[in-house]
């Protein structure tokens, strides 16, 4: 691709260094399954690149151990995001509605509303307005109406994307969330109503993937 160095390499992870200039954010990191070491030392090959730091489903005790070796690293527990950025403040851009259904969705949620605002999106919030009582959700169309693009967070059988998606002119990205009862298969049902969504306009990312979300909501905004 013409780059000097595209690749940084550590035995076990090879960092993409050039993400940023492609697609505007640097490398995210997913963490589970990676050792407190390993993350310590990707933590450090991106920093010593000068690059910004975006760490997805990170536990609060390898959040502890981060922060042990990199004092400015800083936490959202509730999005089990870690992040560092070099910039002391991002200038927001467009508008970006995040939209959860219940208030057992809102870790996703808000895992893409962090994923949002790290990459210089406006946000709007709008929690617990699922179809279990829709009018809270219509009550709220004019300012749904307003964002570029909505993300729609849901668990149970996924619905409030197809009702938001009829509503609005603005393409919505759907998140099933694993959230709901055993016939509900840890979001399946919901991942496969959504992708059954007879509204046009509507594309889905995975079960409990806020990041992907608000990542892809970033791009359509931008």
């Amino acid at each position: 691709m013409g780059h000097k160095q595209d690749l940084s390499s550590l035995g076990f992870a090879n960092i993409d260094m050039n993400r940023k200039s492609r697609r505007g954010y640097s490398e995210a990191i997913y963490c589970l399954g990676k050792t407190r070491e390993q993350l310590g030392s990707i933590a450090g090959q991106l920093l010593r690149n000068k690059q910004d730091l975006l760490f997805t489903k990170l536990e609060k005790d390898n959040f502890n151990y981060l922060k042990k070796l990199y004092p400015k690293f800083k936490y959202n527990a509730l999005a089990k995001i870690g992040y560092l950025t070099g910039k002391s403040e991002v200038k927001k851009k467009g508008l970006v509605a995040v939209v959860s259904a219940g208030t057992s969705d809102i870790p996703v949620a808000e895992e893409a509303v962090l994923t949002l605002e790290l990459m210089g999106n406006r946000v709007v919030k709008l929690y617990d307005v699922g179809v279990a009582g829709v009018h809270r959700a219509i009550n709220n169309i004019d300012i749904i109406r307003k964002a570029k693009v909505i993300i729609v967070v849901a668990g149970m059988e996924g619905a409030l994307a197809s009702i938001i998606s009829g509503l609005v002119s603005s393409p919505v990205i759907a998140v099933p969330t694993s959230c709901g009862y055993g016939a509900s298969f840890g979001g399946l049902s919901a991942l496969l109503a959504m992708l059954n969504c007879c509204s046009a306009g509507v594309t889905v990312v995975n079960i409990d993937n806020g990041f992907g979300a608000g990542y892809f909501a970033s791009l359509v905004n931008r």
